[in-house]
């Protein structure tokens, strides 16, 4: 005789526990299904159960397309999020999502997001974007009780990961430092790189500085503001994230200059347009051209992807070669970065400095 698959309890009932399709703060939540008949009818109303969660029968019902939903998920869920931030993703819904434009919500699946991937075909920071939205969505739907839980895990698991690998991330090479120092740059010019290069700030906040963040006395610079852009338009708004506002020491090897610019300074703002007003994209970009004419000049080498961001990684980079003279936490400070972000670019520096029989002697040796 088979063995029963449940017990009964001393209540005279058959009790399981099976889960309701639902999450709370990433954990499955469970409720109770009983039988006072046999173990045997339990189990058919726990069959039951898990057929109706597979077949999305626990969700609210809509005939809301996927990307009518998507567009309410980004104007709804994503509207404090930066203008760019906001540009990418009606970038991926307007041009990418409308491939399945007439898909109902309630029926998305799996082939409707290899259709996307497909289309995108040789674009692997494309086909990244596609997914990382396409999940955001699908979490938020799921979150809203228009989509079963099970949806993410029936579309997600069995498709092949994309494989799509940023630009390495490189610190200045030596020439291009030697250039940078004997580059004939204006004044406004040489300010702002040298502020890049003995700050390591990033593009936007160096932009958004004044003579109000410069503390001569003290030789620092408090990073309080970032300068963002609306196609072209500047507008201003907070750093990247909280660690972002910090203090900055200002090096000696750059202190002169930056002294003698802000003590000339005819106004508020330390890299203004020629109008007074926060520089445009179009004003940047053609500053940051003029500065690479003037760095190339000096080079006998050929400067290539030379960004604003270069000076930050390479800014870094130097500090991790400092450890332990200071802690991956002060760099962290100092970058406006967290801990974890430093370990995660910069271990391997942390590592080639890492000597365990030279620690082990120091450490053991009277």
């Amino acid at each position: 005789m088979a063995k029963a698959k449940y017990k009964k309890g001393k209540d005279g009932y058959f009790q399981a526990r099976v889960w309701n399709g639902n999450y709370v703060n990433g954990k499955k939540q469970y409720v109770s299904i009983r039988s006072k008949i046999s173990s045997k009818d339990l189990e058919n109303k726990v069959n039951e159960h898990n057929q109706k969660l597979k077949e999305r029968k626990y969700v609210k019902l809509t005939d809301i397309t996927f990307c009518e939903y998507s567009d309410l998920w980004l104007n709804l869920y994503k509207s404090g999020k930066g203008k760019n931030t906001q540009a990418m993703y009606r970038n991926t819904i307007e041009k990418h999502f409308s491939a399945i434009s007439n898909v109902r919500l309630d029926q998305i699946s799996r082939t409707h997001y290899q259709i996307l991937i497909n289309n995108a075909q040789g674009h692997e920071r494309t086909q990244q974007l596609i997914k990382m939205t396409f999940k955001q969505v699908i979490r938020s739907a799921i979150s809203d009780k228009y989509v079963a839980p099970n949806v993410l895990s029936d579309i997600f698991d069995n498709v092949d990961p994309i494989r799509y690998k940023p630009q390495e991330k490189r610190p200045l090479a030596q020439y291009e430092k030697h250039a940078i120092f004997k580059a004939d740059f204006s004044d406004q010019d040489r300010a702002f790189v040298y502020i890049l290069y003995g700050c390591g700030l990033r593009r936007g906040e160096a932009l958004a500085l004044t003579r109000f963040n410069i503390d001569l006395l003290r030789r620092t610079i408090n990073v309080q503001n970032a300068i963002a852009y609306d196609k072209n338009t500047p507008y201003l708004k907070g750093p990247k994230t909280e660690n972002g506002f910090r203090t900055v020491p200002i090096p000696s090897k750059i202190f002169s200059v930056i002294d003698d610019y802000v003590k000339n300074l005819h106004q508020e703002k330390l890299f203004p347009m020629s109008d007074g007003g926060w520089k445009t994209k179009s004003s940047y970009d053609k500053m940051w051209a003029r500065i690479l004419r003037k760095i190339q000049a000096q080079s006998k080498e050929p400067v290539v992807d030379l960004t604003a961001h270069v000076f930050r990684h390479n800014y870094c980079t130097n500090l991790c070669y400092q450890i332990p003279t200071i802690s991956i936490k002060k760099i962290a400070e100092l970058m406006g970065d967290t801990e974890k972000m430093v370990i995660e670019v910069y271990n391997h520096i942390v590592l080639e400095k890492e000597n365990a029989e030279k620690a082990v002697n120091a450490a053991l040796n009277f």
